[in-house]
């Protein structure tokens, strides 16, 4: 990596001289290096090991290491801590150094990217990262900018430029940006080398929409905008080339102001197990105590009395210092109540976990060849609490593809397709879609599957002619033919361009434009219209119009706009073809399609020419011209004539509603964060099913002042409490609420409610006195909406979430603008889509649709929750049963730190006995079968998602039950074989009570005991689970024989004395007879408690597995699903992504270039066969749309 900006004191104001390296450096500006990794080759070790020391186990156990290196206290050996220890840190070291290699692998990937820069009055090629603030740069058509620049001038007219900001806030249409004039001039390398200007701005910040700054040069000043600039992250379109100065570069650039610092990200387990750590650490040091006071007594009343054969340690010479040091040594002895193999294997578990997600072929996408891929190994369990997801909705929800789906012509409705008995035939049975082949000028890739339009339009249907008509005019699509026949569109929306398009294919073919005309191919034929003026669309007007002047002369003004605008325009003739029309938008409203209405008026010379004065003298006012213009543009779009209306599909991405609707009912709840406008978010709201018309209120939020937005989300707060009362839930409305922890009754309101609310009442939402109202009102809702919000934004919203709600949190994005709340949110998605990998380089998880998050969290997020709790229960279990034998013998040892079980078998306990069994039920558990429910019936019952969410198998309780459970183990395993013990004899009269004796049956009870408790604990048996269950048992009882044999005896005497003493005490009926009672007492309770809860209190998980039973006793019955279409609000998605200022743009022709102001009159390629091809077919008009009662519109503007 190369050297990368440092920190510098905050900036008042920035100044840049162009061409002037030595002069800008004096500022220190930071280059245009960027760094998202953590670590680097210095910082590496100190900062991981300090992350890693935050765990409070790696702490616990370091303590540990420290104390067994003291040897008046050390009852074990320091290998036995420190060798698993540095096993954990190096493991975890080097997952976390992999991680942050990939991240350096991307830094380089991008800080080597070349660039084109001007130095020295000579273009050089030179990589990103040694661009510096004050550069002159060249970019060429479809590369990124390299850093936020100040637009010097481009090859288009008038300096002007178009961009996609995908990266930036999501939206692919295209954007202008324009240099100033003076600059505009500067078109080649000399002029640009002699430029040297200065520019004097706002110091960097995140504010993708605003830029303040002037320009001095030859002694004037020109003011610049955000009009004026290109920011890091946008893609040049359509531009064949353009020079920028660089003024923010590096990690000043806007896009790198929105990106959060990379976190360290724990799961909510291991939180839990850090105050679990400290809570055993408790008890460790109360057991130490009172075995320290023991020992203390028994020194000061016993021991004393037997110093000529107990003799103290020297440096002992008091019964209190005795217990002190006692106290220690227990410390040691009692450790393994959390061994450090519980971290071993829970990182192990994890990463088991992770491969299963890589391997997973139902989250394959063969289109693009992409797996799903978990870029994490620490997080998987948290898949499985998730209750917020905050989804981006560009890329992520949707395709970004428009398609024209369906029409409505003069009340026929066109785009349904009927099958042979006169039903609508679904998508898979639809035949082969419309065959544009005669229109040499149709564009291959569209596609449409009702040919009784292509018929009517061939027929020579006047509506439908001036149905395509009005679309091939009434836009601001510009044309570029580089061949003969080869159209390119350049739309400034998507939309738009998928309405030309359609015109296109059915014959009515936009050529070309200038400043004053529109040149259109109809069915062949070209025809030149005067355009006389563009009636520009702005988010009031939701309408835009053109008046154009047709070759024989006659005025017509098209207009297409919001459904809700338009119709209350129409002429009063229109009335009854305005209510088959609606009903058409219903119908298509409902299939959560986009809706237009069209409509045309003709215009006397006369009145056309007396308005045109009148649009003239208003344009030039000097005060009050956009409200002049609005009254003349209302004025003349009166007593319209209705043509039909357009249903554009903005595609969803496969299985997207399916996916959102079994995600809300596992009680997950779903905010769309988008920088789109608010009537594309509404829109895809409506066609993804977060929003329904079935809702009680969507609330729309679009305050631009702190006493607007808290005035809106009061009433609505009001709304939601009215209506719970008329219900009788007699609820109390509490003003203030608790800042620890949101609990609001406005959460258990009746009925559904949606929250719709722009950035910029967002951003006062989000300030400190009013979080909390905001964050109360939109959890009340089913759907929550955040439109036109800023990168920043999106992860404020996810900080105050995870703040006041101390919720699992989820956000999943695919683009630049969505690395923030990646990073934000608790666990990050990133989806490999249309928009770079920015997101997915951020990302904790990766995948490429939308769909496979249902998998992720429901799936495999369950079952690694289930497989992590069952794993840490037992853990916890084994190991209190194992260690608090100690405490118990501890008072018939005289407290001396004496341990049951030999050296060797507390070492491999936890390493080789009982370890493998555990891991094998955590990873390899497919929890199915008799303990669960399979893989389907997870995503079919979502309900069995809610225990993770609830924290209900691994908490606070379940931890004490596991202890009590293995306290209560260990009690039987140590008193139940003492008893036997006082009075049994061997087989040939001797007495059987040994040490060694004792320590066999004790270790061999403990053994058998935790391994038919796995047994009972695996859910699924595979051969691995055999293996590793029988073979540690089988392992057990090798090694025990083997450490008691007389091999090892005559090889290492003083290690080995016990020789023979396994096989002697195993052989005795007594200690069998033993062992399986302890056995029986033990696991009886167990077996009869899960039993009794089964029986009396079934889990929804218990009540499926009995559904299926009694489902695989029944004949499997199929069924047919049927498409619903859903009568109400229509919602316009005219030019939704739309810009206000297009028309104006074009009209003025700076944007046409100098060849394209003369007509265009390309030759037309004659149609043969037309007429003579027409085969009329037999078919209905059109199916005709049912008359559903529209509803009131729901959209509640508070």
């Amino acid at each position: 990596m190369e050297r990368c900006a440092a920190r510098r004191a905050r900036e008042e104001e920035r100044r840049v001289r162009a061409n002037a390296r030595e002069y800008n450096e004096k500022f220190q500006y930071a280059s245009n290096c960027i760094k998202t990794s953590k670590y680097n080759i210095v910082t590496f070790l100190p900062v991981n090991l300090f992350e890693q020391f935050q765990e409070v186990a790696n702490t616990y156990f370091l303590f540990l290491l420290i104390l067994q290196l003291i040897p008046q206290i050390s009852s074990l050996s320091w290998f036995t801590t420190i060798v698993p220890l540095v096993l954990v840190l190096t493991i975890t070291a080097v997952k976390d150094a992999t991680d942050d290699y990939f991240r350096h692998k991307s830094d380089n990937q991008v800080n080597n990217r070349q660039s084109q820069v001007l130095i020295g009055g000579v273009l050089q090629q030179e990589q990103w990262m040694n661009v510096r603030v004050g550069d002159i740069i060249k970019l060429e058509n479809n590369q990124f900018v390299a850093a936020d620049l100040l637009l010097l001038c481009s090859s288009e007219p008038h300096g002007l430029c178009y961009i996609e900001t995908a990266e930036l806030d999501g939206e692919t249409n295209m954007k202008v940006r324009q240099a100033i004039p003076v600059t505009s001039e500067l078109g080649d390398t000399s002029k640009l080398a002699r430029f040297d200007g200065e520019v004097i701005c706002e110091p960097p910040n995140n504010k993708l929409d605003k830029f303040g700054g002037t320009l001095y040069w030859k002694e004037n000043k020109y003011p610049l905008s955000n009009q004026n600039m290109l920011l890091r992250g946008c893609v040049l379109r359509n531009t064949e080339w353009c020079f920028g100065l660089v003024v923010f570069a590096g990690p000043d650039t806007k896009l790198m102001q929105n990106s959060g610092r990379t976190k360290f990200k724990r799961t909510s387990i291991d939180r839990l197990m850090n105050t679990l750590v400290l809570w055993i650490f408790g008890f460790l040091v109360c057991m130490g105590v009172i075995l320290a006071i023991g020992n203390a007594i028994w020194e000061h009343e016993v021991g004393v009395c037997f110093q000529i054969y107990l003799p103290w340690d020297e440096g002992v010479h008091s019964a209190f210092f005795s217990g002190f040091l006692s106290f220690w040594s227990y410390i040691i002895i009692l450790n393994t109540v959390v061994p450090i193999s519980l971290y071993v294997s829970v990182e192990v578990i994890r990463l088991g976990h992770s491969y299963f997600i890589n391997w997973d072929k139902k989250m394959y996408c063969a289109k693009r060849r992409t797996p799903a891929e978990a870029r994490t190994t620490t997080l998987n369990e948290e898949l499985g609490q998730v209750e917020y997801i905050f989804s981006d909705k560009t890329g992520t929800l949707t395709q970004n593809i428009m398609v024209f789906n369906k029409c409505s012509v003069n009340g026929h409705s066109y785009g349904d397709v009927q099958d042979m008995l006169g039903h609508k035939a679904e998508l898979g049975e639809r035949p082969e879609p419309v065959d544009f082949s005669f229109n040499p000028l149709a564009d291959p890739r569209f596609q449409f599957w009702d040919p009784s339009l292509l018929e009517a339009v061939k027929l020579g249907d006047p509506h439908v002619h001036e149905f395509f008509r009005l679309l091939s005019l009434c836009h601001t699509v510009m044309s570029e033919e580089k061949s003969e026949g080869e159209l390119y569109y350049k739309a400034q929306s998507p939309d738009e361009g998928a309405l030309v398009t359609a015109a296109r294919n059915f014959g009515f073919v936009f050529r070309s434009r200038t400043p004053k005309t529109i040149t259109v191919h109809e069915l062949g034929r070209a025809i030149t219209y005067q355009l006389l003026a563009i009636l520009d669309f702005n988010n009031i007007r939701k309408r835009m119009s053109v008046i154009v002047r047709s070759p024989e002369g006659k005025i017509r003004l098209y207009c297409k706009g919001a459904d809700t605008i338009l119709l209350e325009r129409l002429h009063s003739v229109n009335q009854d073809l305005t209510n088959v029309t609606t009903d058409h938008l219903n119908e298509y409203a409902g299939e959560g399609l986009r809706t237009l209405v069209l409509a045309y008026k003709d215009l006397e010379e006369s009145y056309y020419e007396d308005w045109a004065e009148r649009l003239h003298r208003a344009g030039s006012a000097p005060e009050a011209r956009e409200d002049r213009l609005a009254r003349l543009y209302d004025e003349v779009e009166h007593d319209m004539m209705l043509l039909g209306a357009t249903a554009i599909e903005d595609k969803l991405q496969q299985g997207v509603p399916e996916t959102i609707a079994i995600l809300t009912l596992a009680n997950i709840k779903i905010w769309v964060l988008t920088g789109d406008k608010q009537e594309t978010a509404v829109n895809i709201g409506y066609s993804c099913k977060m929003l329904t018309d079935d809702m009680t209120e969507v609330f729309v939020v679009t305050g631009h002042t702190v006493l607007e937005v808290r005035e809106e989300l009061r009433k609505a707060r009001e709304k939601m409490m009215d209506a719970s009362r008329s219900v009788g839930n007699g609820f109390s409305y509490q003003e203030k609420l608790s800042s620890s922890k949101l609990t609001s009754v406005l959460e258990a309101i009746a009925g559904e409610y949606a929250l719709v609310i722009n950035g910029h009442s967002l951003a006062h939402a989000l300030e400190a006195d009013m979080e909390v109202e905001f964050l109360e009102t939109a959890c009340a809702c089913k759907a929550v909406i955040c439109c036109r919000v800023t990168p920043l934004q999106k992860a404020q919203v996810v900080e105050l979430v995870k703040k006041y709600k101390r919720a699992v949190t989820l956000a999943i994005g695919d683009g630049a603008n969505d690395v923030s709340m990646i990073k934000t949110a608790h666990i990050g998605v990133g989806i490999s889509g249309q928009e770079g990998i920015q997101a997915v380089l951020a990302s904790d998880y990766s995948f490429s649709q939308f769909k496979f998050l249902q998998r992720l969290l429901l799936v495999h997020g369950r079952w690694s929750y289930l497989r992590m709790c069952k794993f840490l229960c037992y853990f916890f279990y084994k190991n209190f049963a194992f260690t608090m034998v100690h405490f118990w013998f501890g008072f018939f040892c005289g407290f001396s730190a004496q341990t049951v079980y030999d050296q060797y078998f507390i070492t491999l306990y936890n390493i080789v006995y009982t370890s493998l069994p555990v891991l094998a039920m955590g990873v390899f558990d497919q929890v199915q079968s008799k303990s669960d429910v399979p893989e389907q019936r997870s995503m079919e019952y979502p309900k069995l998602y809610e225990p993770g969410q609830l924290n209900l198998l691994f908490n606070k309780r379940e931890f004490f039950i596991c202890i009590a459970q293995g306290i209560y183990t260990s009690v039987l395993m140590f008193f139940i074989p003492y008893g036997v013990f006082a009075d049994a004899t061997r087989d040939d009269g001797a007495q059987l009570a040994d040490y060694q004796s004792f320590a066999v049956t004790v270790a061999t009870s403990l053994v058998i005991v935790v391994s038919v408790q796995i047994g009972l604990d695996t859910g699924f048996w595979t051969a691995i689970n055999h293996f590793f269950i029988w073979g540690s048992l089988a392992a057990y009882f090798a090694i025990l024989f083997t450490l008691h044999s007389d091999g090892l005896f005559q090889m290492f005497p003083n290690q080995f004395r016990f020789v023979g003493n396994a096989q002697n005490t195993l052989a005795q009926p007594t200690v069998w007879l033993t062992i399986a009672l302890t056995t029986v007492v033990c696991i009886m309770p167990v077996v009869a408690f899960r039993f009794l809860k089964l029986d009396l209190k079934p889990e929804l998980s218990d009540t499926v597995r009995y559904t299926q039973l009694v489902r695989k006793k029944q004949k499997t019955q199929h069924r047919c699903m049927r498409r619903v279409g859903r009568a109400g609000s229509r919602r316009s998605g005219y030019a939704f992504s739309h810009q206000e200022g297009f028309g104006e743009l074009i009209m003025s022709g700076k944007n046409m270039r100098l060849s394209s102001l003369a007509l265009s009159s390309f030759a037309a390629r004659p149609s043969a066969g037309w007429i003579e091809t027409l085969r009329k077919k037999k078919g209905s008009d059109g199916s005709a749309a049912g008359s559903p009662s529209a509803t009131a519109d729901k959209m509640l503007k508070v």
